[in-house]
């Protein structure tokens, strides 16, 4: 049965591989990305090969354009069954146009906003799921200054607050499945270290020491592709997967007094507040 998917950053790395992959298997997949001509590749290779793809624009770390992204999905009157919060940068420094830590704001806050406005569509669906795809780096957090994530980058590299934005991609999973109860699953994971773009602004040096970990986007992509479309996750909702596996995050992510305060504080970022 053809299904019907939004994946974030497809235009690239694991993000295509995926849509790519879904596209193939027969369902309909929508692309949200920055740029057109930068997706305009992918759009073609799947509709070369017979499959349905769409563009919708989405910047991230721009909450407005976040809004725009939604309401332009929602009005085509799809269905959603599987959300894909795929997107991320690495290695980056300053502010999102919103105003928040550049990877914090890109990576969680502005998936928060997509998933809450499309949260509704998917209820709709038939085993409806967010594929959150996080990072093993989120072992490395020890948490999350709320301060610090409105101010900018203040790392020399970026991957401190890269590894607090992936926490936040964990801890937003656990707090969405607590919230919904089974009626929308989540599930986050680890896609390994992938020679993608996610590290083309990571300095040489430790671009190259990241390299020697690498591994392909297709093998990246397997573990997303898992939590998407597999009935064998369906009994672990909320859960955190590597290399298609279960496996026990951090003790930081399991912290439910911090995700819920994470969940609380990120819908009073997004209505302004």
């Amino acid at each position: 049965m053809s299904r019907t998917f939004l994946i974030t950053g497809a235009n690239t790395g694991i993000g295509r591989v995926t849509a790519e992959e879904l596209a193939r298997q027969g369902h309909r997949v929508f692309l949200a990305c920055r740029a057109l001509d930068r997706t305009q590749p992918v759009l073609d290779a799947i509709r070369g090969a017979g499959g349905f793809a769409e563009f919708l624009p989405l910047d991230l770390g721009d909450l407005a354009s976040v809004r725009s992204c939604a309401e332009a999905f929602l009005a085509r009157g799809e269905p959603l069954h599987v959300l894909v919060n795929n997107a991320g940068l690495a290695g980056q420094r300053g502010l999102t146009r919103s105003g928040f830590e550049l990877a914090f704001g890109t990576n969680h806050l502005g998936h928060f906003l997509l998933t809450q406005l499309l949260l509704p569509r998917l209820q709709e669906a038939q085993d409806p799921r967010v594929v959150n795809v996080a990072s093993k780096a989120h072992y490395r957090a020890p948490g999350i200054d709320f301060e610090a994530v409105r101010r900018p980058t203040s790392s020399a590299t970026g991957i401190d607050e890269y590894q607090v934005s992936k926490l936040a991609n964990v801890l937003f999973t656990r707090e969405f499945a607590r919230r919904n109860g089974g009626k929308v699953r989540a599930f986050s994971l680890h896609p390994g270290v992938i020679a993608s773009d996610i590290w083309r602004n990571v300095p040489w040096g430790l671009r190259q020491l990241i390299g020697l970990f690498m591994i392909s986007n297709e093998e990246g992509a397997r573990t997303t592709l898992h939590c998407a479309t597999s009935p064998e996750v369906l009994g672990l909702d909320g859960r955190y997967f590597d290399a298609c596996r279960e496996k026990k995050p951090s003790k930081v992510a399991l912290d439910d007094g911090l995700a819920a305060r994470l969940w609380d504080q990120s819908e009073r970022w997004c209505e302004g507040r």
